[in-house]
């Protein structure tokens, strides 16, 4: 047995080539949401490995009967839930080219070309950006490709504590302060976790309907001043551009200027909304970036880059460096000794790596900044169409002003009063309560279809659906054949 035969990699691959084009091509063709039922899979695999060989064109035939109807089909240019997870054929083929070279460049010597493309990439990204030269290795700065925006945040926290803690002594990690707001992603709360920033210390800021739960400078000072008088440290503010629930838009100049006269870290999550700002007439979104400390987007969300692919910036590699480098006799090289190149290993949590830079180069050569604008700007177009048709229908309401490419909507209270008449009455249930029970059986329902598949959000104690625009092959067609599935079963609702 040879594992890897060249001629017999050459049929197989081009067979796996073959099978993925095909599910592209036929894509429409499944329920975009799986509808298989928890455990479907152990039903049908045996329960031991097999001892012997199978051929490629047994386990193809099983991936298409067993496998394919368990995978919500992310792809599809039906998907609207959540985030996009956009691909692409540069982006298919740098990953192949990455997972073909299998290399492992934890530091410079082990590959130079991934290390040296990637420095290469990142630059770019950040010019296309128009990010601060303090941002970039052609200034002071420079960039790193991580998994994901998780693994950014872990990243920035350990060093904005050790930082801190070079000041103060590692005996007051205890007084640490992290900052954020109601809707900053959850991954800042693991991360504070891992890190040892006790759970008391963790400052959830409430946003509000009104400035679109944004979150805003004022009640960030004020919760900063009762800790600074408390005796506590104001370590790491998390900034969101484009949150989870509503893609809202903290104010990061703003931020920045109250964070900036305490020195904290001041870490950006632009993780969706940080690949539109490519665009000029959306490059405001991140104004103000300067007085940040690091800034992160995921090109495997909007940027045509397979998953997954995290581009972290820091303005201060040597924080980075302190808290992560490790050391030790088989890592040992002349080039970094002498301190002549990055080491990346020293920018993450994990030693291995994988060659992430192919599939970011080969999407910007291979498409071109301009069609890159392009391609995000027609989901914009697409989203304001959605957000139109549901102005439309008085039975619903946007519920928060649209940012980007994604539309928060829902049945309105008025619109469900006669289901709710008999139970508001008891006094024990309001018209909200109603309107949120309705509105998540109407989005249970648009799911269960199989036609389209949305997610929701609860915000401010409102359940809200999400129609989240951004896979490659959506369309015009597929956005308004959305809206029709949401308003035949809002009619099969409301007339039951």
């Amino acid at each position: 047995m040879n594992p890897l035969e060249p001629k017999e990699f050459r049929r197989q691959g081009h067979m796996i080539i073959d099978f993925l084009a095909d599910y592209y091509q036929s894509i429409t063709n499944y329920p975009v949401l799986s509808q298989v039922e928890p455990g479907y899979l152990r039903k049908l695999t045996p329960s031991f490995a097999p001892l012997n060989p199978e051929p490629i064109e047994a386990i193809l035939q099983d991936l298409q009967q067993h496998i394919i109807p368990g995978i919500t089909h992310w792809q599809s240019p039906n998907y609207f839930a959540y985030f996009p997870s956009s691909g692409s054929t540069a982006g298919f083929v740098g990953e192949m080219l990455s997972t073909g070279f299998n290399l492992v460049g934890f530091n410079w010597v082990s590959s130079p070309a991934a290390t040296e493309l990637e420095n290469t990439v990142m630059d770019w990204l950040g010019q296309v950006l128009k990010l601060p030269k303090t941002f970039l290795f052609s200034g002071s700065g420079g960039g790193v490709l991580l998994g994901t925006t998780c693994e950014a945040i872990l990243v920035t926290l350990v060093a904005a504590r050790d930082k801190i803690l070079s000041q103060i002594g590692i005996e007051n990690i205890g007084k640490l302060v992290v900052y954020v707001s109601d809707q900053t992603h959850c991954a800042i709360q693991k991360a504070a976790h891992i890190v040892g920033i006790h759970s008391k210390n963790f400052r959830v800021i409430n946003t509000m309907k009104s400035t679109s739960f944004a979150l805003m400078p004022e009640p960030l000072l004020s919760a900063i001043h009762t800790d600074v008088q408390n005796g506590l440290v104001p370590c790491y503010l998390c900034v969101t551009v484009g949150t989870t629930s509503t893609t809202a838009i903290d104010p990061l100049g703003l931020l920045c200027k109250v964070a900036n006269k305490y020195g904290m870290w001041v870490h950006v999550d632009a993780a969706y909304a940080g690949s539109v700002c490519i665009c000029p007439e959306f490059r405001h979104l991140i104004d103000g970036v300067e007085g940040a400390t690091s800034f992160s987007f995921n090109a495997h969300k909007w940027f045509l880059t397979n998953l997954d692919c995290c581009c972290l910036w820091v303005k201060d590699q040597a924080s980075v460096i302190n808290s992560l480098s490790t050391h030790s006799v088989y890592l040992e090289n002349n080039a970094s000794d002498l301190k002549q190149v990055v080491d990346y290993k020293d920018w993450q949590i994990t030693l291995s790596r994988r060659f992430r830079a192919l599939k970011v180069w080969l999407v910007l050569r291979s498409y071109g900044v301009a069609n890159l604008r392009d391609f995000l700007r027609s989901h914009v177009e697409m989203a304001k169409n959605f957000e139109e048709l549901v102005r439309k229908d008085k039975r619903f309401e946007i519920f928060v002003p649209r940012n980007v490419a994604v539309v928060c909507f829902r049945l309105l209270p008025s619109a469900v009063a006669k289901i709710g008449n008999g139970r508001v009455q008891d006094g024990h249930v309001t018209t909200e309560d109603v309107a949120n029970e309705i509105n998540r059986k109407l989005l249970d329902s648009i799911n269960g279809s199989g036609t389209v598949y949305m997610t929701h959000a609860t915000v401010g104690g409102v359940f809200v659906i999400r129609c989240a625009i951004g896979a490659t092959l959506t369309e015009k067609t597929h956005v308004i054949m959305a809206w029709k599935v949401v308003q035949e079963h809002a009619d099969a609702i409301l007339n039951h």
